[in-house]
């Protein structure tokens, strides 16, 4: 690599990093935020939910639309946008003075939060010709990898040295390199064959089902489902989630092409994606809260527990994937979610 590539990967990894890293940190300080906050409208319970679930809500509804703004608008400057917006908004995160107001603040980190990966790809993709892009995308999966192994485990300690706002702030530092490194040497790219037409309706509509269908489960159960409003969101969440493909089907320019589902192995593997990565999620958001909640581990034990988990992935992903391309894939994507399901199983031991 030249100079510039190689600070183009520094600016590609840590704008990646920084939206996985905020992800794992978060969960080791939700019961440090729980007992600092006060709060008058949600429970603490359902206040550390919405913490993880509305940035998740928000990153995962925006990331195809994300894609589709940086092709026509500039990856570099889509991605500025993303680090300037992540950048502001985990200070004010950092800065929340009730649980109420963290959880608007996360809904827009998780926005801005957004524009980061897709970018952070794509500009990959631009700098490098193959072979080269196949060893940049390496180095990237290697260190957003990482991030899994080092966030929750020093995360866990700076929260319980100095306080759960470190979470959100350590980001400040890494969005200012990235930020520096982006403006310098990251050159400008876009897709040539962009209409500009983008389905921001659909956009609406996915995060109108994502974020009522979340709202109303969460909403329901923390008030033992007495409460009229979290009806009301989980029949828009269905609504939306119903009226999503029939609009999709009619939309001239589709946020996601429903011809694409007609394509056997990759209605498969985004299934597989969805199942596999909403049983991680789920379990890092309960596992924490549960180890240091019911178990008493303080919050660096807690963040050091998660340590396999990130080893594993950073170590044997590349290894994995080898095996995969010389034995074929179906098998490893039979017995990886057994193992899990095994381990889980195990977990309800205790």
């Amino acid at each position: 690599m030249n100079s510039r590539q190689r600070w183009t990967m520094v600016a590609a990894v840590l704008g990646s990093s920084i939206v996985f890293l905020d992800g794992t940190i978060v969960n080791v300080a939700l019961p440090s935020i729980g007992q600092s906050l006060p709060h008058s409208i949600v429970s603490v319970l359902e206040g550390q939910t919405y913490i993880t679930s509305g940035y998740l809500a928000t990153l995962a509804a925006l990331l195809i639309l994300a894609g589709a703004l940086s092709d026509f608008y500039g990856r570099r400057r889509v991605f500025i946008i993303g680090l300037a917006g992540f950048g502001l908004t985990s200070v004010v995160c950092g800065l929340a003075p009730s649980l109420e107001l963290l959880v608007v603040f996360r809904i827009l980190q998780g926005a801005a939060g957004a524009l980061l990966v897709p970018c952070s790809l794509s500009i990959i993709t631009a700098t490098f010709e193959e072979p080269a892009r196949s060893r940049a995308f390496g180095i990237w999966a290697a260190a957003t990898s990482a991030t899994t192994v080092l966030g929750p485990t020093l995360g866990g300690l700076l929260i319980q040295a100095i306080s759960w706002r470190v979470a959100f702030l350590v980001n400040v530092p890494l969005v200012l390199v990235a930020l520096n490194a982006t403006i310098r040497y990251v050159q400008e790219s876009r897709d040539e064959r962009a209409t500009g037409r983008f389905d921001w309706l659909g956009a609406l509509v996915i995060a109108l089902a994502v974020g009522g269908l979340a709202f109303g489960a969460i909403r329901g159960e923390a008030q033992q489902w007495r409460d009229p409003v979290s009806f009301i969101a989980l029949g828009v969440g269905v609504v939306a989630l119903v009226a999503f493909p029939i609009l999709m089907s009619k939309r001239p320019n589709p946020l996601v092409p429903l011809r694409l589902f007609r394509v056997r192995p990759f209605a498969i593997i985004n299934l597989s994606t969805l199942l596999i990565y909403g049983a991680l999620y789920g379990t890092f958001y309960f596992q924490s809260l549960f180890l240091q909640g019911t178990l008493g581990y303080a919050a660096f034990a807690a963040g050091a527990v998660g340590l396999p988990i990130g080893l594993f992935l950073t170590f044997l992903s590349t290894r994995i994937g080898s095996l995969a391309g010389r034995l074929g894939s179906r098998r490893f994507l039979t017995a990886g979610p057994l193992i899990m399901a095994a381990g889980l199983l195990w977990l309800a031991r205790i």
